[in-house]
């Protein structure tokens, strides 16, 4: 219980600080091009306490959870649709602003906060650590059945050359059922090939069935599971399985998976010294597929390199890294529009308030960066063309601008019902996702 309060407490946190950033760029459009604002509320509900400043009532309402700006004469049916300081009386050029202003200030958001933690700490992996080099290809997958084998090197993938992991990492999980053109270095001879990414059973989105080369250590042991009553911990790094060399978390899980339930023996490494035990793997259903397991996460061991940036460098790199995410962004909405990526990726408010939980007992760096994410997934969101969202507010504008004149008031409130309900639709699956999640496998 406790940790689920913490949880929700981060929730209101986040979704808190990116909801008031948002209405706060409506807010000062609004002001700017002297658009009466009524109220500016901190959450949702009745009001529960506040102050009066010009024409604007600032308050805090009874559900804490984001807020939002009221303007004069939004609606044709309000009352003082006739106020020249109106919303609908401006010009369609300021209303498209102002709509404009609440996604934009989640983008500046987003930017401001990574530029701000690359100041005080910017962590980068070791350039060595970053070369594709393939560490395992599992059987009968994508990147087998296209010819690629353990140690292959990718050196060009489309027509960037010489792509790091993070490069085919983001470029694989985007292109389900669309191939990868690849240039692949094998003992210094060169070819040239293309994987098809499938999309991953458990994680919706495109897998090629293979891994990176590098030094494997735990991540995680789960206690009370095999691999902690045998004395692993987390960090231990891991030398052979069953006599193997272990260069890929693929590899050691499916050496795990495929045990049948026979002991498989570890060699790895803690402080230096090597140590070999022998670990009773045990049957979960708890995951979808059923597997053998011995309740370890693997991971990559990467050499991290910690560093501080002056303002013009992190600002860079910030405008850098906000760029990858919304590119990986657009592509997965994209993916999900054309039925190649599973939309059970989408997580709501239960999902959200875990992420946020964990990350904040992470540290101040690891809660900033998902603020950061989870702000310019809401600006990207905020301008999908669906009426009641801000997208769909620009879509009209734009429509009205080209017709030289408004859209009828009974098309207006079709719209923005149709929007209503497709808004509903994606949260009421977004939380099915998460409880789905929560469930144990069938």
């Amino acid at each position: 219980m406790l940790l689920l309060g913490e949880n929700v407490l981060w929730l209101l946190v986040l979704i808190g600080v990116m909801i008031m950033i948002h209405e706060l760029g409506h807010f000062w459009a609004a002001r700017f091009f002297d658009v009466k604002v009524e109220a500016f509320s901190f959450g949702f509900g009745p009001r529960l306490f506040g102050f009066r400043r010009g024409d604007t009532d600032y308050r805090f309402s009874l559900i804490l959870l984001g807020g939002y700006v009221k303007m004069a004469g939004e609606q044709l049916s309000d009352e003082n649709v006739l106020d020249p300081r109106g919303f609908l009386a401006k010009p369609r050029w300021q209303r498209l602003i102002i709509a404009f202003a609440g996604p934009l200030m989640n983008m500046v958001l987003a930017v401001v906060l990574l530029t701000g933690l690359y100041m005080f700490k910017f962590q980068k992996v070791a350039d060595e650590d970053m070369q594709a080099v393939i560490g395992h290809v599992m059987v009968d997958s994508p990147a087998a059945k296209a010819g690629i084998q353990d140690n292959d090197r990718i050196v060009r993938l489309d027509n960037k050359k010489n792509p790091t992991w993070e490069d085919v990492g983001l470029k694989e999980i985007a292109s389900a059922f669309r191939p990868m053109y690849l240039t692949i270095e094998r003992n210094g001879k060169y070819f040239d090939t293309a994987v098809t990414p499938n999309l991953g059973e458990r994680t919706g989105m495109g897998f090629a069935g293979w891994d990176e080369r590098g030094q494997i250590q735990l991540g995680a042991v789960e206690v009370g599971m095999p691999a902690a009553k045998a004395g692993l911990k987390k960090g231990d790094l891991l030398i052979t399985v069953d006599g193997q060399p272990i260069h890929s978390q693929i590899k050691f899980q499916e050496i795990t998976k495929n045990s049948g339930g026979k002991p498989i023996e570890i060699e790895y490494q803690r402080e230096g010294q090597s140590h070999l035990v022998t670990v009773q793997p045990v049957f979960s259903n708890v995951d979808s597929p059923s597997r053998w397991m011995i309740g370890v996460i693997p991971q990559q061991k990467l050499r991290i390199i910690t560093t501080k940036l002056s303002l013009p460098a992190a600002f860079s790199q910030s405008i850098q890294a906000n760029s990858k995410g919304a590119l990986l962004i657009v592509q997965f909405l994209k993916g999900m529009l054309e039925r190649r990526m599973s939309p059970k990726n989408l997580s709501g408010p239960i999902g959200i308030g875990t992420m946020a939980g964990a990350a904040a007992r992470e540290g101040p760096a690891e809660f900033f960066q998902l603020m950061c994410m989870v702000s310019l997934n809401l600006a990207i969101f905020n301008l999908l063309p669906i009426p009641i969202l801000d997208g769909g507010v620009i879509l009209m504008l734009l429509v009205e601008m080209m017709m030289q004149r408004d859209l009828s008031l009974n098309v207006k409130e079709a719209v923005f019902k149709v929007g209503f309900v497709c808004i509903m639709v994606i949260v009421a699956f977004a939380i099915y996702n998460d409880i789905s999640k929560l469930l144990p496998a069938g």
